[in-house]
């Protein structure tokens, strides 16, 4: 069984700067030495303790490389894009930078910020990737896919009870978000948890219609505001403004019985594996495909491959390199499907071994989940990218809070992005 994927705290500059000037970097410790007399790398990445595919990778590599030593660079989640942005601008020399989006990857390569990794493409067997092309910049690579994550839809088993999660429409998932709702107050379940991302609404609009994010015509986003919109009136759903004001993690939602559905990304599964496996949690949970406009047979969401770049300005450029074609390849793969983490690179050995991971779901939903018909990227690749996610962010903040309609705040996208970026 195969994947089946289709894919076309913050530092200031000055912080940063000074980090240079004493030959540091952003962790505050020299990078210019070894570790025992071997290689320092540098990896700049997020919430390590939370994130256990940095772990794997780190401890997997280093084991077949023991003359060189690892060393991350974390930071926090939340403020990982500007503080990478800071560091890079004030000439940081943190060898290895992971790319968290294609929209900040696109930034920092057409900068001139990142080293080509384009003869390290090249070796690569396209056919078994997934999200490769993406990091395609005008015929350059500057950083390569380790990891392919997309959308699907997690549950509480006990919640939704023997319903059938395989192949749901919006206007299904609508009608079992109200239905699963029960209680109130303290004791209230809601029957699904919409996290306060944007893509939750607009990426999976322009998945599944085929509407262009960055084309300045937002009424393909309409319906999907409005299913979103009409599941917190019902009070099927925690209010958006709740969520972004008490700074609600969908995780928290799930596993503590708070929703019986959460739309969420492929990465969240290794999280739960690993928090059951430290008996954080107890919930049993399940995937399921992401529900569909049309019941067609064809599943068709949207993710964003994960990425490893080299720092223009390495101090270990070549041990960093090293690092990053071994996680791309099968090494890096094999290291995170034993975590439950979906690799970029595909083998029929390397699914078989995340499905084998303890705890995994096996139900036939599940698995189904796991095969998509297509898989669009999450934000297309643009140099207006950036300035289109950040108004899109904005106007859908209003939506959701109930500041704006449907129809004003589409029309204000529409307006913005015409004005301001086109």
């Amino acid at each position: 069984m195969r994947l089946k994927k289709n894919l076309a705290g913050t530092a200031t500059l000055a912080v940063a700067v000074s980090l240079v000037l004493t030959g540091c970097d952003a962790s505050g410790t020299s990078n210019s030495g070894s570790s025992d007399g071997k290689t320092v790398v540098k990896l700049a990445l997020w919430n390590y303790d939370k994130t256990p595919e940095f772990k794997a990778l780190i401890d997997g590599f280093e084991a077949q490389n023991p003359d060189i030593d690892i060393q991350p660079v974390d930071i926090l989640a939340d403020n990982y894009p500007e503080k990478i942005t800071t560091m890079l601008a004030g000439g940081d020399t943190t060898d290895i930078l992971t790319m968290k989006n294609v929209t900040d990857y696109a930034r920092y390569a057409t900068r001139g910020q990142l080293k080509p990794l384009t003869d390290q493409a090249a070796k690569l067997d396209q056919a078994s990737y997934a999200g490769l092309k993406t990091f395609d910049i005008k015929g350059q690579y500057y950083a390569l896919p380790y990891r392919q994550d997309f959308w699907a839809l997690f549950y509480n088993k006990a919640l939704v009870g023997k319903t059938d999660m395989s192949h749901l429409t919006w206007a299904q998932y609508e009608q079992l978000g109200k239905q699963f709702t029960k209680g109130s107050g303290a004791d209230k379940v809601y029957g699904t948890y919409q996290h306060t991302w944007r893509s939750v609404v607009q990426a999976i609009a322009s998945a599944q219609t085929g509407g262009d994010q960055l084309g300045g015509d937002y009424a393909f986003m309409k319906d999907q505001y409005t299913i979103a919109l009409d599941l917190q009136k019902a009070k099927a759903a925690l209010p958006f403004s709740t969520a972004s004001s008490q700074n609600i993690t969908y995780d928290s939602q799930l596993t503590t019985g708070k929703a019986a559905m959460v739309p969420m990304g492929t990465w969240w599964a290794a999280t739960l594996l690993q928090e059951k496996a430290q008996g954080k949690n107890p919930v049993d949970w399940g995937m399921a495909p992401m529900p569909q406009v049309d019941d067609n047979g064809k599943t068709v969401t949207f993710g964003s491959p994960t990425a490893f770049a080299v720092n223009k300005k390495a101090h270990n450029a070549d041990a960093a390199q090293k690092f990053v074609t071994w996680a791309a390849g099968p090494g890096g793969a094999a290291a995170i499907a034993k975590i439950g983490v979906v690799p970029a690179y595909s083998s029929s050995k390397i699914l078989d071994t995340f499905f084998s991971v303890s705890g995994m779901p096996n139900d036939a939903a599940s698995r189904k989940a796991m095969e998509p018909t297509t898989v669009q990227l999450e934000m297309p690749v643009s140099d207006k990218s950036s300035d289109v996610d950040q108004i899109l962010k904005e106007e859908h903040e209003l939506v959701m809070s109930g500041e704006k309609s449907i129809d004003a705040g589409i029309k204000e996208m529409d307006h913005r992005v015409k004005s301001e970026v086109k």
